[in-house]
């Protein structure tokens, strides 16, 4: 009985020294293509080259804001590279929003390994080189997608944002493994496990969420545990046929570009006086 107790310690024991080498794999999926921003058909974006704290070389994708429109700084899902996000950089430039989109580690031409601190290293990083470039913080929106909610969040903690925009947002990694890997200790295997639901009640800016009701990669309970977590001004916008990958196709920018529009109310004149629209309420619609 002793033998085989020690034989079940010692198969537990592999297995999360195992899990805890490789589990980094199974988190970040890069595509290493480095792509200029022209051959995705951007014009007016600029592949910005800089350097993160310890050296490592970092590339994103620039598009400046026109007139008073804030810039995303916008961080990634785990897959792909910025290139992949053409699109939506698109969409969101056609309305005269900035972004800067950063290209993780190993990612799109981006140097170095990704871990969680320093993904989140390279966020703060990116923020002062969007400050560098001339970018007021009340300027900057930090923009989360999937795993890149968890980068936004901490990024609010660390710097100022005029806002936090989290699309497809989760409580922790270590959750969103469990619907997958049941019954494994994931808690102990993950050294990476972006604790989103730890952080978010701790910040100021003004919160935007927007989920989709079919996603089957992250369940929206998981963003209502996050809203619930977090401190007013907030907002979660469940968009219903959307899923994980697809909800820009749905109308999801229209709902965080009202957001942002709310964000700075439009001065009227009216009667020979100026008043000003109201911001909209806090709250969760569908």
């Amino acid at each position: 009985m002793l033998n085989l107790a020690l034989a079940l310690v010692g198969i537990f024991a592999l297995i999360v020294v195992v899990g805890r080498l490789l589990h980094r794999y199974f988190i970040y999926i890069p595509d290493r293509t480095r792509v200029a921003p022209r051959e995705a058909g951007l014009l007016g974006v600029e592949e910005v080259v800089f350097k993160a704290a310890d050296g490592t070389k970092l590339i994103a994708w620039h598009q400046p804001a026109r007139g008073t429109k804030p810039t995303l700084l916008y961080f990634t899902g785990n897959s792909g590279n910025v290139a992949n996000r053409a699109g939506k950089i698109r969409t969101i430039a056609s309305d005269g929003y900035g972004v800067f989109m950063l290209n993780y580690r190993r990612y799109g031409g981006s140097g170095g390994r990704p871990t969680e601190a320093r993904v989140a290293a390279d966020a703060v990083s990116a923020y002062d080189y969007l400050r560098g470039l001339g970018v007021a913080p009340h300027d900057i929106i930090a923009y989360g997608e999937s795993l890149g909610t968890a980068v936004a969040t901490r990024l609010a903690l660390q710097r100022h944002v005029e806002a936090l925009v989290l699309e497809a947002a989760f409580t922790s990694i270590v959750d969103v493994g469990r619907l997958m890997w049941k019954g494994f200790p994931l808690g102990l295997i993950m050294a990476d496990q972006y604790r989103t639901i730890d952080r978010i009640g701790a910040v100021e800016a003004p919160l935007f969420m927007i989920h989709g009701g079919r996603d089957a990669i992250i369940p929206l309970n998981q963003a209502r545990h996050v809203f619930h977590a977090a401190t007013e001004p907030k907002n979660l916008v469940v968009v219903p046929q959307a899923g994980h990958n697809d909800l820009f196709d749905r109308g999801a920018w229209d709902k965080v570009r009202g957001f942002l529009d709310a964000l700075r109310p439009v001065p009227v004149v009216k009667a020979g006086r100026q008043i000003e629209i109201a911001a909209a309420a806090s709250g969760e619609a569908r």
